[in-house]
């Protein structure tokens, strides 16, 4: 991986030089056109993504309803996290609505870093949990929008 774009991933801000060659070997830089499918509800939660430029729309499809946009990820934002929670699903699709560069690595490796390494684990888990809990309040927000103009139209 690129060092100028390790130093746009977030996630590692203010890593030691040996944590970041950790992180090295098990992350990749990959592109996504607008209009991609990353992955769709369903498939192997596999990898972790975090955004450095372009944006995602995280989809969910209930077995009663419509397809529904529940988030938008933007720059500086995580998506896939299924893979690092353990669940072998993702739970959601995502599709890139503005292209751009990502970062990902694969939720075996992370696990297999934690274990290996629990003092640089904590700190990624820490940030990870972080970002998460942000894009979980947005998401709520988002929810309870969408829930409340289907009531409405009724």
């Amino acid at each position: 991986m690129d060092s100028e774009l390790l130093t746009r991933f977030a996630l590692i801000e203010d890593f030691s030089d040996d944590q970041i060659e950790m992180l090295r070997p098990i992350i990749e830089d990959i592109r996504f056109d607008t209009d991609q499918v990353i992955f769709n509800q369903g498939d192997p939660a596999d990898y972790l993504y975090f955004v450095l430029d372009g944006r995602v729309s995280i989809r969910f499809k209930p077995e009663d309803g419509p397809v529904l946009t529940v988030s938008e990820v933007d720059r500086g934002e995580v998506f896939g996290w299924s893979s690092a929670l353990g669940s072998h699903r993702y739970t959601s699709s995502a599709i890139c609505s503005e292209c751009g560069l990502f970062i990902r690595l694969e939720g075996e490796d992370l696990k297999n870093l934690c274990q290996e390494h629990p003092e640089t684990g904590i700190l990624i888990l820490n940030r990870l949990a972080g970002v998460i809990a942000r894009r979980l309040r947005g998401t709520h927000e988002q929810v309870l929008a969408l829930l409340h103009r289907g009531l409405n139209d009724k």
